[in-house]
């Protein structure tokens, strides 16, 4: 069964995504939020799991790991309750298992010979997973220096409207496009900032540019 759901790992993977940021432009707000939201990276979490099924270890690690958080801190991936000492600890462990996750999916695409539908989904993805990573790093910085990150969209103090702006700013740097609107006002958050465009440079520029070379021998052939 897990064999047949790995051939399609990606679609799901990124489908995941796409629902996770898109997803409230289809529903209502709360609904979203507070309901679909919490399923939304569940299934996140499972479709990671299953870009790494092939480590056997590994995936029973992450397994486990996210067994017992969900036991200690509930099924949503921000609850709006929990301490911030509750948030930081998942926000943690979701780092974490992006960081594992992202690398696989670069590698899968680094490593493939011909370059096929899969592949450009899989590129997709792996642009789109560095995004969540610059999500959780930056969130992480804002719980534990209040104010690290400032600007009109900041301003409510709402756990789940500073998380929805700070994703925003993630894939933002991410892109290089810098509207302003959020500004790192710290040396560790500007710090932050800085790597996060740095990873999104260098992914367009290094791995995409492999596939694309990929690509255009598999083409003259």
């Amino acid at each position: 069964m897990i064999k047949k759901w790995y051939k399609f790992r990606f679609e799901i993977f990124l489908t995941t995504q796409l629902a996770i940021l898109f997803g409230s432009l289809f529903f209502p707000e709360n609904f979203f939020e507070f309901t679909l939201l919490p399923l939304l990276y569940l299934m996140g979490i499972l479709a990671g799991i299953l870009m790494i099924s092939k480590r056997k270890k590994l995936t029973w690690f992450f397994i486990l790991l996210f067994a017992a958080s969900a036991f200690i801190f509930g099924s949503s991936m921000i609850y709006r309750q929990e301490s911030q000492g509750d948030i930081l600890v998942r926000l943690m462990i979701y780092f974490v298992f992006y960081i594992v996750v992202s690398w696989n999916v670069i590698q899968q695409v680094w490593k493939a010979k011909l370059v096929s539908r899969k592949v450009i989904i899989g590129l997709m993805s792996g642009y789109i997973s560095l995004g969540f990573l610059a999500f959780f790093l930056f969130m992480a910085i804002e719980l534990t220096h209040p104010g690290a990150f400032q600007g009109i969209l900041l301003e409510n103090q709402q756990i789940a409207i500073k998380s929805e702006a700070i994703l925003y700013y993630a894939y933002i740097t991410l892109m290089t496009i810098g509207y302003g609107e959020i500004v790192p006002a710290i040396p560790i958050a500007q710090k932050a900032a800085m790597l996060v465009g740095l990873m999104g440079q260098f992914y367009l520029v290094i791995v995409t540019a492999v596939v694309v070379e990929k690509y255009i021998k598999h083409s003259q052939k």
